[in-house]
């Protein structure tokens, strides 16, 4: 007879067999010595509140007025995302460009977007009317219709002068499919009062996104950038004014006298002189001074230590520039103690900036400028129109002299090995004057002029190279005796 195999004993722990019939959970949890999150300690009794700080539109105007953190983290970050402007890339002539570019300097282009974005982040949205001239904002925008002079600039509205449609949403295919289709200008707007804009005539800026049934409940908008470093503002402003209440009992003296409450409670005379003496021995307490006291009197001097305060409120404003995601050398003006110098998280920052650049703003920039291509070339843009924005970390010179030598020294070694055309080499120094300003001197027509040499050039594979040049009949041929072979040499006239 077989024995059965022997089942496996499953030793189910105490939290579980004390709560049979429960949810497991899958963190540690011991109930005993009331450890780990859901027993009865607490630490469990901590959870997350709903503090709809961007609803309060009154109170984050109150934080921008009165908190230079707040301001300096709406502030900057649209500062740094506009500062720079673009580069644009075509074949257009370079003055059709530079036209372009002082066209966006005078209608204020990048000054308009800039306010854009701070508002957006302040408030969590809001919109850039492009205003085309002698065109109606609730009609779609037909770009071909821009005439020479029609684009007059960007109108900043932010998401309390606007409302947007429910109702009516984007259906067409594409990146704003379900985004609103009109946008509804409230009365307390600076223009359009009352007036319906369509949204191609908008661009729509954000601020922290959210979550679809979160953006619902805030008005198909996203959601103020202070909502969340609000409690970091709170801790930190405290500490400051708390470290700042301090100073004033950093230094207290007391005065001990004998029979002080017989004094206070006799005659009035009495009181006087007490006070009297008192106030002379502030008057002429000083480093020269003397102090006059009855030999039962005692005074004595207690100071305050700050040690190890400064370092709670560099944590604390770690915390909010953490939570800003702005470095402290930027947000705050001040290099890191130690031995970092903030270079690093300044480089790290400006690259978080340029991907915010080209997810926010690379498709709104590119309409712009065909808006301005038109009005103030009056021309479509060309095949291959594009740009790019201009980099925000600005190298020194001695950066810029390695990188031209270093970039100099790479082409021409290309060139003299046969592995690039001259032409070549040139379009590539020229490409590098875009960082260090070097070779920008280079024009078409020197690149043309190397182009018609290689092409009249002989193909090297044509070549023989075992044939022999024929001899010049000009030239008086020469007789080898060796090799009894001949060629032609100049005749070189005899010395006088």
């Amino acid at each position: 007879m077989t024995e059965s195999p022997a089942k496996p004993i499953i030793r189910v722990p105490a939290v579980s067999r004390a709560r049979s019939g429960t949810a497991t959970t899958d963190n540690y949890q011991n109930l005993a010595a009331r450890t780990g999150v859901g027993t009865n300690n607490v630490s469990s009794e901590g959870t997350y509140g709903f503090n709809p700080v961007s609803r309060n539109r009154q109170l984050l105007e109150w934080m921008y007025r009165g908190s230079w953190i707040i301001g300096k983290a709406v502030d900057v970050v649209a500062e740094d995302m506009t500062r720079a402007g673009v580069d644009i890339a075509s074949v257009m002539p370079p003055d059709q460009i530079a036209k372009m570019h002082a066209g966006a300097r005078m209608l204020g282009i990048w000054d308009s977007m800039e306010d854009g974005i701070r508002w957006a982040r302040l408030y969590g949205g809001a919109i850039l009317v492009m205003l085309i001239d002698g065109q109606d904002v609730a009609t779609p925008l037909n770009p071909t219709a821009v005439g020479q002079g029609q684009f007059r600039g960007l109108l900043p509205l932010d998401r309390w002068m606007v409302q947007p449609s429910f109702s009516q949403v984007i259906t067409d295919l594409g990146p704003d499919l379900g985004k609103p289709l009109f946008y509804d200008v409230t009365a307390n707007a600076p223009a359009f009062q009352g007036q319906r804009i369509h949204h191609t005539r908008v661009i729509r800026l954000e601020g922290a996104k959210l979550p679809y049934w979160q953006s619902q409940t805030e008005n198909l908008w996203g959601m103020s950038i202070v909502e969340r470093l609000y409690d970091r503002l709170l801790a930190f402003d405290s500490t400051t004014q708390g470290a700042a209440q301090l100073v004033f009992k950093a230094y207290l003296r007391t005065y001990k006298v004998k029979g002080l409450r017989q004094i206070l409670g006799g005659p009035a005379a009495a009181q006087k002189v007490l006070f009297e003496q008192i106030d002379t021995i502030r008057l002429y307490q000083s480093n020269e001074g003397l102090t006059l006291m009855d030999a039962d009197d005692e005074m004595d001097a207690h100071q305050y230590s700050f040690g190890g305060l400064s370092d709670v409120m560099d944590k604390f404003g770690q915390q909010i520039a953490g939570a800003t995601g702005i470095p402290q050398v930027r947000l705050y003006g001040e290099t890191p103690a130690g031995f970092s110098s903030g270079e690093s998280d300044l480089r790290q920052y400006y690259d978080t900036v340029n991907s915010q650049q080209n997810t926010m703003l690379r498709r709104p920039v590119l309409r712009i400028l065909e808006m301005l291509c038109r009005s103030e070339i009056g021309q479509e843009p060309p095949d291959g129109f594009g740009f790019e924005f201009e980099p925000l970390w600005q190298l020194s010179d001695k950066e810029k002299a390695e990188i031209a030598k270093s970039v100099t020294e790479t082409v021409t070694t290309a060139e003299g090995s046969g592995t690039i055309k001259r032409s070549t080499a040139l379009k590539e120094l020229r490409q590098q004057s875009d960082v260090t300003g070097v070779w920008s001197n280079i024009t078409d027509d020197d690149i043309t002029e190397a182009e018609n040499e290689e092409a009249q050039a002989p193909d090297p594979e044509e070549i023989d190279p075992t044939a022999v040049p024929e001899p010049d009949a000009d030239q008086p041929r020469r007789i080898d005796p060796l090799s009894l072979e001949s060629d032609r040499v100049p005749v070189v006239p005899a010395a006088a």
